[in-house]
């Protein structure tokens, strides 16, 4: 029976490998066609990467968890993913913030050009 649970384990480990993989590589893909900033695919794929070396090595992931006294490794994957989501929003909002800031400076240029180019448009009907 200890066998069919580790065959099973490691059949487990081989889906999550290659979903990694093929993340990782969608991710890279999303940068090369232009879809995705490299400043922001970079955490995807440090993430990426992370996980799929806590993947292949689950002592990493044990000894990680009883070092900082979680009680299971479980338990521990979640609560770097919660973590992980915190820093997404976080980098998300002040680029959401920029941008919007951004475009109300545009949008202000904008309309001061366009009172300009009315007021040359009607001293050369003048």
């Amino acid at each position: 029976k200890d066998k069919e649970v580790r065959e099973m384990l490691l059949r487990l480990q081989i889906i999550v490998a290659v979903i990694l993989v093929l993340g990782l590589l969608y991710v890279i893909s999303l940068v090369r066609n232009n879809r995705l900033e490299l400043r922001h695919a970079i955490s995807w794929i440090l993430v990426g990467i992370t996980v799929l070396i806590l993947d292949c090595f689950p002592v990493l992931m044990e000894k990680l968890s009883e070092l900082l006294g979680i009680a299971s490794p479980v338990n521990m994957m979640f609560f770097l993913a919660f973590l992980f989501s915190l820093v997404i929003i976080l980098v998300m909002s002040v680029a959401l913030s920029i941008a919007s800031s951004s475009i109300k400076k545009l949008v202000q240029e904008i309309g001061i050009l366009k009172a300009r180019v009315d007021e040359l448009e009607n001293k050369t009907r003048d």
